[in-house]
């Protein structure tokens, strides 16, 4: 069981998280961004849940580092809002939901990426950077 920190999720977004993980994993969910002033809730984490609108700048992801994270995974398709380079020298695996636009499959790859990882995987279009993830 992964320990999960889950950040900016909207109301609609619980129940199908919910529904999707079937108690696999610790999910804490906030509905604040990730910043500097919530990045206190990631500690002691394995992964971090979020979304196109948090940041995850270059001292974001260290402080995520330090506070134990080892997996991030976005809620959406677009990527700009992470410092993949910085990801890397952090060494932290990055995750998509690759071009999914309805809430339960969006809820569905979230919960199946963290799956994966628990799993030392890291398989198909999901993967951010390849090289940051292990092939099974």
């Amino acid at each position: 069981m992964m320990k999960v920190i889950a950040y900016n999720i909207r109301v609609s977004e619980k129940e199908h998280l919910a529904k999707a993980n079937q108690k696999k994993h610790d999910i804490t969910l906030i509905s604040d961004p990730l910043s500097i002033d919530t990045i206190g809730y990631a500690e002691g984490k394995d992964a971090a849940i979020i979304d196109a609108n948090d940041d995850l700048s270059a001292p974001i992801l260290a402080l995520l580092a330090q506070k134990g994270i080892r997996f991030v995974t976005t809620r959406s398709s677009d990527t700009g809002n992470i410092d993949i380079a910085a990801a890397q020298m952090n060494h932290i695996k990055l995750a998509n939901v690759a071009g999914l636009t309805n809430l339960p499959d969006i809820a569905l790859q979230t919960i199946t990426n963290l799956d994966n990882w628990q799993h030392k995987k890291c398989v198909g279009n999901t993967c951010v950077c390849a090289r940051m993830c292990q092939r099974s």
